[in-house]
């Protein structure tokens, strides 16, 4: 039997894992489409995306369309004649003429367990809702927003004080080895795909930077999943003085009787400041162009005793 003809479409390491996943199970794609290179770093120079540095390594033929709402792409597309298309976070919307081209469709690896937060930033989604399980599933595409019936899914836990990026790279494993587990039976029309119900949807938008700014007039509970839910990415931040400080890890604790950004208390665990409810303790902090340093550290540079953030 011919192997299956296989286009991954994936840009960064949440895909890579994905991908590295079908290599290990000898699920190799005829070609992979990845955003194109991007400036990065502090000089901006052109950077490969997670994804095209593992398919370069490994010799796969590498696409990088700008958009894939052009008959070239849509011609070279189809001249490739896949069987499917398996999609991990690649960034660009597939239109209904590219979803029409594979034989066996298109399989979206999804951070969630659908119907529940579809969108962009599913993981994060669950750190904020306060979710207590989340996990990955395999579903096939069809033109609306992570609407399609799913094949099969893996629920795991949510850490008491687990970060995105933490929990990102579990949730990726996962996907990743359902994908080698299920991919040739979904390719071969011998596992069925379960319609969502549609009323239970919830969404993750895309995350901006001023999403992850600390209001302290918010529970202390809420401001604490923030802190975890854009850690690594943009970094939850408040402002002191003219500075952007980032936090990286806060819990939160027990009320006292001051206004919402007061800061009641500071010390080697941490440095406490009231909340609308609850009282969150900063445990990590990076000043502009600085290296993240405990709260202790970070008093010793600056005394904030008293002041109101």
């Amino acid at each position: 039997m011919n192997s299956p003809r296989i286009i991954f479409a994936g840009t960064p390491e949440f895909a890579s894992t994905s991908l590295q996943a079908m290599l290990d199970a000898g699920l190799n794609p005829c070609a992979v489409l990845t955003q194109p290179d991007r400036p990065a770093g502090r000089g901006k120079k052109l950077a490969s995306s997670p994804v095209k540095a593992l398919s370069v390594e490994h010799g796969l033929p590498v696409l990088q369309p700008v958009t894939l709402r052009d008959d070239e792409v849509l011609a070279e597309l189809t001249e490739l004649a896949p069987d499917i298309i398996v999609v991990a976070a690649y960034g660009l919307i597939l239109p209904q003429p590219v979803l029409d081209i594979p034989r066996a469709g298109c399989v979206n690896v999804h951070a969630s367990m659908l119907p529940r937060w579809r969108g962009a930033a599913p993981i994060q989604a669950a750190i904020l809702a306060g979710d207590e399980k989340t996990g990955v599933c395999l579903m096939s595409m069809e033109a609306g927003l992570d609407t399609g019936p799913v094949y099969a899914c893996e629920e795991m836990a949510i850490g008491a004080q687990e970060t995105a990026g933490e929990l990102h790279d579990r949730v990726a494993a996962a996907g990743g080895a359902l994908l080698a587990t299920h991919l040739d039976a979904i390719i071969n029309g011998e596992l069925e795909a379960t319609p969502q119900d549609h009323e239970l949807a919830t969404y993750a938008p895309k995350i901006r930077a001023a999403d992850a700014q600390l209001d302290w007039q918010q529970a202390a509970l809420e401001l604490a999943r923030k802190v975890r839910a854009y850690n690594p990415v943009p970094g939850a931040w408040f402002m002191l003085g003219e500075e952007r400080v980032k936090c990286w890890r806060a819990t939160a604790a027990a009320d006292v009787d001051a206004p919402p950004g007061t800061v009641v208390a500071t010390g080697g665990d941490g440095i406490d400041v009231s909340c609308g409810k609850g009282v969150l303790r900063l445990e990590s902090l990076q000043r502009p162009g600085k290296r993240a340093i405990s709260a202790a550290h970070f008093c010793a540079q600056l005394d904030l005793s008293g002041r109101r953030l």
